[in-house]
């Protein structure tokens, strides 16, 4: 035993332990050499990948489907509303209309819509494209599948809903087992638009095909198709890659644990998945909040070169061979005066250590290991505590503490018991940061945080932190709730930003609470706050509680103002444009509408207008895809908003006149003056193609293309326009009406006004007479 435990053995272990080091050394260094750049790129290929994956879905199935209920709410030969009241009997025609609406937006988006629904929740009937209309809706056969989108929007808070996938038969009716069927997502969502589920007058329903997203991650994705999902929020699946997902889920399910603990929108990392190695991704779909995740094994991506492999086993072979005869003349060589020392510290110590014990070693390894082990923890604490004051402050503004923890993380936070008030502020920097570098803005966003805590106010703490979304959320901790001190702190702020960073910032203000675990309601109510400053960003300080009232707001902005926009952009009257844009932004800051619709309104604007311009077949004099819908979502404010369109219009205005010009202007020009000339008269495409001296198939190919309009569409608006001011001017009948603007009988002229105004001549007099 002594044998083993000499000095000697000591020394050639150690010896023979610098040798396999120096040997693992050289295999990492070539191991490194060869392969660090491909996980550079597995993570890089990876990530890319699920990437434009996640985009095409969100851009060719989910917008989509959110773009087929603006359609069917915005609808203006359809009104919804008359479905939902209940002391209107439907006419059963009215009834057939709304299906063959709900079918036919059904068969134009077939290849990722299943069927549309239309729900009433008080009187609990059901419209559908596939089923038909269905009394007591939720007790019929087949209402089990489509009870989960019901049942979750009677008490849903929000407005919209997506449900996980589910497989439904075709024939929901049979109760014979087997069948064929299809497993669907649907997406639900309230009418009107502002409305919560459980206060909704409708529910629009829409079922998507999951096969429509399966067969994008199938063709974007072919080798990670079996271990890709789509999760919701909670780690439900809304969407697996097939019937076996629920047992492969449950094989990623550690992995799939982080990937919902993380805040940040996309990214990757390396996981153990069943003791293999593994790259998982994953990436944020922006309409709904889901993620998708996708592990794939790290071997997938390279192969390591069997040359190099063995030319490392060998090059370490003959290493440990030489190693080891080295050892043994190294340890022989200083075998000597390492046992004189020991010799020496025995008889020092008078004490004599049992043989069986390497005491010199012992003592060594323990001061080490105290020593490694200290340092490491200092380290770790030193490099973890910004780390750590995070979260902390981020589960304190989402209230993810219990009291007993919040106590415990307080002492953290050197929070003393002697404050008992608490306030949350907001600094949002808006566009404040987009010159900056990501590594500059980083430094100084830190450099912020430092000063704010810094910060010496009478009887006052206060924690800064960034959230992930680049604001950052201050607490004040102080002794009494004061707004002046909210006041002085503030204007400091704004100051400092300036003077020291050149940047803007808008502070939004919470409201003042007695306790550390409700600073979440604090903080709840200056996001709520922020939210207008998209709105109001003239205003440095957001803390009118005024603002909070617009959250519950029913109000709508009137058909009136968005139609306009429409009308004119037809027209392209670029002054009536920039007039009806500037009456929605003064709406919209002076109004009493809720942020959220407001920007609804905004998006269906951007719709309109992208829509318009494909139907005009524009093509941007700049090089490149118009993506108006991308460009909208990186404004920062409704001021650049208005002047982003405003630019948009005007560019689009003058390069299409410039078209017009080189393309027959004056001859649709001739035709336009003859048809104002003459509306009361005949009007065919083969009468006024004669006027003007072309065929009549090219008067109605130059009207499409350079007014966005058929021809026909265009004379009934011209006569509709006519109609509108003669009716204003209530000094003619409708017979006589209808013959000036050239309609043979009056019951047929009630019929086209009220499909292109949603009512008849005497209602619209009546509603104008109440306007003024």
């Amino acid at each position: 035993m002594k044998k083993w435990n000499s000095a000697f053995t000591s020394l050639a272990i150690s010896y023979v332990s610098m040798v396999l080091v120096i040997v693992l050394l050289l295999c990492s260094v070539f191991y490194i050499y060869f392969s660090s750049k491909y996980k550079e790129e597995l993570r890089a290929k990876n990530q890319l990948i699920l990437e434009n994956t996640a985009q095409t879905i969100e851009t060719t199935v989910l917008q989509r489907v959110q773009q087929v209920y603006l359609e069917l709410s915005l609808d203006k030969t359809a009104d919804l509303r008359l479905f939902a009241d209940s002391s209107n009997q439907m006419h059963p025609g009215s009834v057939i209309d709304l299906q063959e609406l709900l079918k036919s937006e059904a068969a134009a988006h077939s290849d990722i819509v299943q069927a549309v629904h239309l729900y009433d929740p008080k009187r609990n009937v059901m419209l559908s494209s596939r089923y038909g209309l269905n009394y007591h809706a939720d007790q019929r056969d087949g209402a089990e599948y489509w009870a989960d989108w019901m049942d979750g929007m009677r008490k849903y808070k929000q407005n919209d809903l997506w449900t996980p996938a589910r497989w439904i038969p075709e024939d929901i009716f049979s109760r014979v087992p087997g069948g064929n069927g299809n497993t669907l997502i649907t997406y639900a969502h309230s009418y009107p638009f502002q409305s919560s589920g459980e206060n909704s007058d409708l529910i629009i329903a829409i079922d998507v095909k999951e096969s429509a997203m399966n067969g994008i991650i199938r063709n974007m994705m072919p080798s990670q198709y079996e271990s890709t999902f789509i999760l919701d929020r909670s780690g439900r699946m809304i969407k697996g890659s097939d019937e076996g997902t629920s047992g492969l889920q449950d094989e990623f399910n550690s992995s799939i644990t982080k990937v919902l603990e993380f805040g940040a929108g996309a990214g990757s990392f390396l996981d153990k998945i069943g003791g293999t190695s593994y790259v998982v991704s994953y990436q944020t779909l922006p309409s709904t909040g889901w993620k998708m995740y996708s592990a794939m094994p790290s071997s997938f991506f390279y192969e390591k070169s069997v040359v190099v492999q063995k030319l490392t086993l060998g090059v370490c072979l003959v290493a440990i061979l030489l190693g080891t005869l080295l050892s043994g003349i190294l340890a022989r060589m200083n075998y000597s005066p390492i046992k004189r020392l020991a010799l020496k510290i025995k008889d020092l110590t008078g004490h004599t250590p049992d043989h069986a014990t390497n005491e010199y070693r012992m003592i060594d390894s323990a001061f080490i290991r105290l020593s490694d082990k200290v340092s490491s923890l200092e380290e770790t604490l030193q490099a973890n505590s910004p780390i750590i004051k995070r979260n902390v402050v981020l589960n304190i503004l989402h209230n993810d503490f219990n009291r007993e923890a919040l106590a415990k993380e307080l002492q953290y936070l050197g929070v003393s018991r002697e404050f008992n008030h608490y306030c949350c502020l907001l600094l949002n920097s808006g566009d404040a940061f987009a010159p900056l570098s990501s590594g500059n803005m980083q430094v100084v966003m830190q450099q912020m945080i430092n000063q704010l805590e810094a910060v010496c106010l009478p009887g006052t703490r206060i924690i800064a932190e960034e959230l992930p979304d680049k604001k950052i959320a201050v607490i004040l901790c102080a002794r009494e709730a004061s707004d002046a001190l909210l006041e002085q702190f503030s204007h400091w702020v704004l100051a400092e930003s300036k003077r020291q960073f050149h940047l803007d910032f808008q502070l939004s203000w919470g409201s003042w609470v007695r306790k550390m675990a409700d600073v979440h309601i604090s903080y709840n109510v200056a996001r709520t706050l922020m939210k207008y400053a998209y709105f109001l960003p003239e205003t440095s300080i957001l803390k009118d509680l005024r603002l909070l009232e617009r959250e519950n707001s029913l109000d709508e902005i009137p058909q009136s103002v968005l139609m306009r926009f429409r009308e004119k952009l037809q027209a392209r009257q670029l002054r009536e444009i920039e007039t009806s844009v500037e009456q929605l932004v003064t709406a919209m800051r002076e109004g009493v509408y809720p942020a959220d619709y407001c920007h609804f309104v905004l998006a269906n604007i951007v719709f309109v207008y992208s829509d318009y311009l494909k139907s005009v077949r524009y093509n941007p004099p700049v090089q490149g895809h118009l993506d108006l819908y991308n460009q909208y979502i990186g404004i920062r404010n409704i001021d650049d908003f208005r002047d982003w369109l405003a630019d948009s219009v005007t560019t689009f205005i003058h390069q299409t006149e410039k078209r017009n010009s080189e393309r027959a202007i004056s001859t649709i020009e001739s035709a336009k003056l003859y048809i104002e000339r003459h509306l009361s008269e005949d009007l065919s495409l083969e009468a006024v193609s004669a006027k003007v001296f072309i065929s009549p198939k090219y008067l109605s190919k130059l009207f499409k293309e350079e007014l966005g309009v058929t021809y026909t569409d265009y004379i009934t608006g011209r006569r509709m326009e006519r109609a509108k001011v003669l009716i204003e001017n209530n000094n003619m009948t409708v017979e006589q009406i209808a013959s000036t603007v050239g309609y043979g009988t009056a019951a047929y002229f009630i019929k086209r006004f009220k499909e292109m105004y949603g009512c008849t001549p005497g209602n619209y007099l009546r509603n104008t007479a109440k306007q003024v």
